[in-house]
């Protein structure tokens, strides 16, 4: 499966997310809507299922990696289905927009720069050698991450289905930290892109957003989920306890995804332990004098 050129590539990755859909679609319909949380995560458990058997066939754990953004609108869009009246229809636009535009650009870029099922990332290789390899692709590099962000979306029940408040400034702040994320991720993403193309060996990126921050892509994820609940938040004041789910994002990103990009840095770029001695590791700020 490995031999598949980049183009087959996709073709296996769509048929594989349009099964896992099907089959999602297949438990929410079974269940009923009487518990529409409880639904989307069962039904988000067997999809991840279904792609960890695709990536199983194809010994390949980075089928994975679209399902971060893929996942997100499709349940916005069963929560919406299975809203109360009384929720607000201006919010529900609201939210909507931020998730998609954040969806679209973030599988784009996934879709940009994926090889192909040649290639697997390095850091679910790393986690192999943990324990047995299907049991940490199942568990750590995809049922995890489903997990979290099924946490981080939990804000969307309340904007989408549930919370009947007037729309009011805390929804447009929602809007403009969700819309700002995007744009930060984006351009970080480009800014490190562009810099790939030139860099020499062992060459540090502390240009452009990266100059204030060792990781602004991953400020601008944090900001899109924080929006996710400042938009929960406004629907219904009793929702704030999903907070939890921003601050899940965060514990990921500072307790694993940051140590474990840095490390591989520090190992691999001689220069990174001065850029990192003056650099912010997630939160943009002013360069530290050294």
């Amino acid at each position: 499966m490995r031999s598949l050129g980049r183009g087959a590539s996709f073709v296996y990755v769509i048929v594989a997310y349009v099964i896992a859909t099907a089959v999602a679609y297949g438990v929410a319909a079974a269940m009923g809507d009487e518990s529409p949380l409880v639904t989307a995560l069962v039904a988000d458990l067997v999809a991840t299922v279904v792609i960890f058997v695709a990536g199983t066939i194809a010994d390949n754990g980075s089928l994975y990696d679209a399902y971060w953004s893929v996942a997100p609108p499709l349940i916005a869009w069963y929560w919406l289905a299975t809203a109360e009246s009384t929720a607000n229809g201006t919010r529900q636009a609201l939210a909507l927009i931020v998730v998609v535009v954040w969806a679209i650009r973030l599988t784009s870029n996934w879709a940009r720069d994926w090889p192909g099922l040649e290639h697997e990332d390095w850091r679910y290789t790393n986690l192999y050698e943990n324990g047995p390899k299907h049991v940490m692709r199942l568990t750590s590099v995809m049922l995890f991450p489903t997990l979290i962000v099924f946490v981080g979306l939990l804000p969307l029940r309340s904007a989408l289905s549930e919370g009947s408040n007037d729309v009011g400034v805390l929804d447009w702040l929602a809007l403009l930290v969700g819309i700002g994320a995007s744009v930060i991720e984006y351009v970080a993403d480009e800014q490190m892109r562009r810099f790939g193309r030139t860099k020499q060996p062992g060459e540090i990126m502390q240009t452009g957003l990266w100059r204030y921050s060792r990781h602004p892509n991953y400020f601008g994820e944090l900001a899109f989920w924080v929006s996710l609940w400042l938009f929960g938040l406004a629907a219904d004041a009793g929702w704030w306890w999903t907070v939890i789910g921003p601050l899940a994002m965060l514990a990921m990103f500072v307790f694993a995804s940051i140590p474990m990009l840095d490390d591989r840095s520090r190992e691999r770029r001689p220069a990174f332990a001065a850029y990192e001695a003056r650099t912010s590791a997630l939160i943009p700020l002013p360069p530290k004098r050294t």
